[in-house]
């Protein structure tokens, strides 16, 4: 190794563990600020009590005399709280969230960072009686009360939560059990969650229901405040008059999204454990509901990949919290729409998940997060409710990190890269340049160790022909031809095992750049050829056809076949014939068939990955040729001089 290439390692070493420890260090801030949340949480609501207080029981029961709303006897009715970041469709069925629609990105709608994917454009053509919002007619608030709207809208939002399944009558077929609503109440007893409430109160940013179950009497207030109130949140306050035992606040069930090709749920929480708080995540339950004792989550997260729900109290709660799977096929998701008769997405293969806190009796306050998790949007979160003065941050933007095996070496490096690429797109203003141009930056980092294997590649190649010379010297004697060829390695200066290295080094960067593409939220409907590459999250469509194909489905994906021919390309010029003519040997003939087997294989793997990711990779090993093409002439240049 010469000088410049150790230098190199050196410093590239130096800046590895720079950037860890410097992620590490920001990580232990944030800890520090969080240590005592708990605390925080309970002198918030004597500090700063709702704005709008539980009426007493002498009052609401004047109130409920006075009131223009009676109670609802078997029908359930919907209402509408609406601002340009939600739209919160609550159901008289247990007085709970019964859809969560999240405005699109529009010309209108600038503050809404959700945008259109293809999933709602082939759920409006193909069944556009489930593209409705909200999905049945519903009240809204009105100066003197209330306003019965027939009037939906065809498509514009993202559905959060699973929705019934309505056929072209607009009947639902099957049954949504408002057990699965969010923050609904569920107890032992099964109708606890179907409890039918009262609305005594409905106003533009508040709605109050009151329901009496067998263990007493439950008043929710839904509030959306003027002050102080991030994008994509609520709070709600819980009153329970009465026994509040096995009593549990439920998160709902979001939809499905599908990240990379899979569909990939997270739950995690957030406790205070050894006087810090730290997030854990839950294993997804498989059949049967868990519970975990003995924990107090500050928070709870149910996300879906890219979008989710996070509960917090803002009060102590009774310890302890419960996860469950629902079937698919009990609230099938809306993917079960497109194309139903080819089954392309069985709604058995795709269970929804729910988390449950305990209740206690008195007042309970809870702050409500229902939006995309979006890491910049989550940190503007824990800014806007952090209390320096009592070091309280509620750090949401723990509950979305990246996953996998080897998620502790690439997620330092994966935030590094989204900041550079976060740098590229204030100048070009496209994820897609964006992704290009961070792939020659990256390009450049790894200029010197990429020369470097692709130096000892050649001399490898060069000596082939004297390997060759020797095995065939020795081929009845395999070990001595074993040492020969070492000899022959340690003569000519060259260690195979070099060409390795290098690719070792840049394996951090490789799997920061593949999570960071495959599951950052900005691409997430992100366009860059209208018509072929329209989500830069998903993979790309240069055309459909009905019968779906084993494994291609029904859409051809041009980008993958593109990157495995530049892989082909590659390989080609890597394993080039020998200057004298002379056949190959069997390692480069090994060598040949493997760079064409990893060519197909990688353009298999990649084929359902998102177009994000390929355009990377297809870039990477278009400039990896032209680096291979420039060290080479600059070789023979050497060489003829």
């Amino acid at each position: 190794m010469d000088k410049r290439s150790l230098l190199f390692v050196v410093v590239l070493t130096t800046a590895f563990f720079g950037i860890q420890s410097w992620f590490d260090y920001q990580r232990s801030e944030e800890r520090k600020k969080t240590e005592i949340v708990a605390q925080e949480k309970k002198s918030l609501r004597q500090e700063n009590p709702p704005s709008h207080q539980i009426i007493a029981d002498n009052q609401l029961d004047l109130l409920a005399q006075q009131s223009q709303f009676d109670f609802v006897k078997g029908d359930e009715e919907f209402y509408v709280l609406e601002n340009a970041y939600q739209q919160l469709v609550f159901s008289t069925r247990g007085g709970s969230l019964a859809e969560i629609n999240l405005p699109q990105r529009s010309p209108s709608n600038q503050k809404s960072i959700v945008k259109e994917i293809d999933i709602d454009r082939q759920i409006i053509a193909k069944s556009p009686q489930n593209a409705y919002f909200p999905l049945f007619p519903y009240y809204s608030a009105t100066e003197n009360g209330r306003s019965l709207q027939q009037d939906r809208t065809l498509g514009g939002y993202y559905p959060l939560l699973r929705r019934p399944i309505v056929n072209k009558e607009g009947i639902q077929t099957t049954t949504f059990p408002p057990e699965y609503y969010a923050f609904n109440i569920i107890g032992d007893n099964p109708d606890i969650a179907a409890t039918t409430y009262r609305v005594t109160r409905f106003e533009t940013n508040l709605i109050q229901f009151e329901g009496r179950t067998p263990k007493g009497r439950i008043i929710k207030t839904f509030s959306i405040p003027e002050e102080k109130n991030g994008p994509y949140c609520l709070l709600l306050d819980v009153q329970i008059d009465g026994d509040a035992s096995n009593l549990w606040l439920t998160s709902g069930v979001p939809d499905v999204e599908l990240v990379g090709g899979s569909y990939a749920p997270l739950l995690r929480y957030q406790a205070t454990k050894k006087a810090a708080p730290e997030v854990d995540t839950i294993d997804l339950p498989k059949k049967e509901e868990i519970l975990v004792p003995g924990i107090k989550p500050n928070w709870i997260s149910n996300n879906n990949g890219f979008l989710g729900i996070i509960t917090d109290p803002l009060a102590n709660l009774n310890s302890g919290y419960k996860a469950a799977q629902i079937d698919g096929t009990v609230l099938p998701t809306r993917l079960s729409l497109v194309d139903p008769g080819y089954q392309l997405y069985p709604a058995a293969n795709y269970p929804g998940y729910a988390t449950y806190l305990p209740l206690k009796s008195g007042l309970l306050s809870f702050r409500l997060f229902a939006g995309p998790f979006d890491e910049n949007l989550l940190k503007e979160l824990d800014a806007l409710y952090d209390n320096p003065l009592t070091h309280y941050n509620p750090d949401y933007a723990a509950a979305q990190s990246i996953q996998g095996w080897f998620s502790f070496i690439s997620e330092p490096f994966a935030k590094f890269l989204f900041l550079l690429m976060e740098l590229f797109y204030a100048i070009t203003h496209s994820w897609a340049i964006s992704i290009v141009l961070l792939t020659i930056a990256l390009r450049a980092m790894m200029y010197p160790l990429n020369a470097w294997h692709i130096r000892s590649s050649m001399k490898m190649q060069e000596i082939a022909p004297q390997v060759k010379i020797v095995q065939e010297k020795y081929k009845k004697d395999p070990r001595k031809a074993q040492m020969e060829v070492m000899k022959l390695y340690k003569e000519s200066k060259v260690n195979p095992l070099t060409g390795c290295f290098p690719m070792l080094l840049q394996m951090p960067f490789l799997m920061g750049m593949f999570y960071l593409l495959k599951s950052a939220f900005p691409l997430r409907g992100a366009v860059f050829i209208p018509g072929w590459i329209d989500d830069l999250a998903a993979p790309d469509i240069l055309f459909t056809w009905g019968q779906p194909i084993w494994f291609i489905g029904n859409e051809l994906h041009l980008l993958p076949i593109l990157m495995g021919a530049s892989m082909f390309l590659q390989q080609k010029l890597t394993s080039t014939l020998p200057t004298d003519g002379s056949p190959l040997s069997d390692t480069q003939k090994q060598q040949k068939m493997m760079g064409n087997v990893m060519s197909i294989l990688f353009m298999v793997m990649f084929y359902n990955f998102p177009s994000g990711l390929n355009i990377y990779f297809m870039f990477s090993t278009l400039l990896g040729i032209l680096q291979q093409w420039w060290t080479m002439q600059k070789t023979k240049l050497g060489k003829a001089l």
